[in-house]
Parts: structure tokens; C-alpha cells; sequence
């Protein structure tokens, strides 16, 4: 459909990396293309799992054709383990989506569940919950990784759809998700003024 645009969410994991294809049309429609968990065993070579998950992306992207590719951005947390592996993985997936010349954008999960839900410290049941009903499926996607991996992706469009709106330009297409968070991203880019002095 001309004028549509297709992002690749992802969200990075060693044992299991979340992968989800989200469209969005040019009437501001999202549609699921989409979306599985790429496994790897914890028993396997470091090498191996990071290969396999590079062929799985690989041939989500030959498949679907995105434009952009979405990953969630790598925070610090207790677990060392877990933040090598994610690190790990972001950075196949970044440097999958440079050789094929395709737009990368990070986001935090703040920025994911706020772009989503409307509040920043929703939990994974309330992110999949509003991924079914955008995407209007009958069941939530499954495991969280996957719900997690399309969410990225639609905060990427709503965010650079935002980004590039006037207010009152979407013709009331957009979602009180939506709508708040293109509000946070205008009083972001206002400086604030000086107050004056009496």
C-alpha cells in the first residue's frame, strides 16, 4: 500500500529474542505482519546462539521487508549475564540492519510501555493486552518477548509519525497512547522560558 510503513521491533535476548513486524498505513491503520521468539539453548556455544539468531533475523527481514528496524535499548541490571547476552544481541541486530542500509531507532522500555499503554511503568500483561487490542488479535502474543518485540515496533511508528505531525493534523486518528506521547514529545523540544523578574 503506498504510503505505508513497516518497522521490525526487537527485543534482544540470547535465549530468546523477541521479533515482531508492525505496518502502519497511510490512514494511520497498524496491522500485524508478524512476529515470533527466536530460541537458542543455554547449553550451546556463545558463537552458535549468536549465529542463529543472526539467520533468524536475517530471514525475517528477507521475508518482510521492513524499513526500520526497532530495538529496545540496553539498560544496566543485576544480572550480568543477562545484559552481556542482550548486549550481545542488539548489537547483531544493529549490525544486520547497517549492511543492509535500513534505519535503526532505540527505545527504553519506559518509552515503549508509554507510547503503548499511556504510563511508563506498565507491566508486561498490560503491554500485551494493548498489543492484541491494536492490533486487534484475539489472544495477546505469546511469550512476553514477542508482545514486547511488536510494542517496540509500534512505539517506533507512533513516535516518528508524532515527530513529523502538527497537532491536529492525524484527522483524529490518533489513540490516547498516541496522543500523550506526542504531547511529551512537544514540551520535550520546547525550551523552557525564563521566568521574569518582578
Amino acid at each position: 500500500m503506498s504510503g505505508a510503513r513497516r518497522v521490525l521491533g526487537v527485543d534482544p535476548g540470547l535465549t530468546r529474542c523477541g521479533i515482531g513486524v508492525v505496518e502502519l498505513s497511510a490512514r494511520g491503520a497498524l496491522s500485524l505482519v508478524h512476529y515470533e521468539v527466536i530460541r537458542t539453548p543455554a547449553d550451546e556455544a556463545v558463537q552458535l546462539r549468536l549465529d542463529a539468531v543472526a539467520r533468524g533475523l536475517q530471514r525475517v527481514l528477507d521475508e518482510h521487508a521492513p524499513a526500520t528496524v526497532a530495538v529496545e535499548r540496553v539498560f544496566a541490571q543485576q544480572n550480568l549475564r543477562t545484559v552481556m547476552g542482550t548486549a550481545q544481541v542488539s548489537g547483531i541486530a544493529l549490525q544486520i540492519a547497517a549492511s543492509r542500509e535500513l534505519a535503526v531507532a532505540l527505545h527504553t522500555p519506559t518509552e515503549v510501555k508509554a507510547a503503548v499503554t499511556g504510563y511508563g511503568r506498565a507491566d508486561k500483561a498490560q503491554v500485551a493486552e494493548m498489543v492484541r487490542r491494536l492490533l486487534g488479535l484475539e489472544a495477546a502474543p505469546r511469550p512476553a518477548d514477542a508482545a514486547d518485540a511488536l510494542a517496540l515496533a509500534i512505539c517506533h511508528l507512533w513516535r516518528s509519525r508524532g515527530a513529523a505531525a502538527q497537532p491536529g493534523a492525524s484527522g483524529g486518528l490518533l489513540t490516547p497512547a498516541q496522543a500523550a506521547w506526542a504531547q511529551a514529545e512537544r514540551r520535550a523540544r520546547t525550551p523552557a522560558r525564563p521566568r521574569s523578574a518582578r
